[in-house]
């Protein structure tokens, strides 16, 4: 069983390196409008908040089960995000 330890970091160093990209994209094109890169910022932090207020759930009947629920939303949802930035 994965801990929530190391959940939590990849969820903070997938989402991190996410937003690096974001920053980057914009910094380097500047043909791209700013106002979509926000708005792909702030769909990151939404989702870490998310992902973040779904571990923290104490009430679950099958740890095990939850926590890879969660890591397969957390590449399911990465995996989206990564479409919407290269649609820029």
């Amino acid at each position: 069983m994965a801990s929530v330890k190391n959940l939590k970091k990849d969820i903070n160093y997938t989402l991190g390196d996410l937003y690096d990209i974001c920053v980057l994209n914009s910094n380097l094109n500047p043909n791209i409008d700013s106002k979509k890169t926000d708005e792909l910022i702030e769909e990151l932090f939404t989702i870490h908040d998310e992902l973040i207020e779904k571990i923290n759930v104490k009430d679950v009947d099958n740890k095990k089960a939850h926590f890879k629920s969660l890591n397969v939303e957390l590449e399911t949802r990465a995996t989206a995000f990564i479409d919407k930035l290269n649609a820029l």
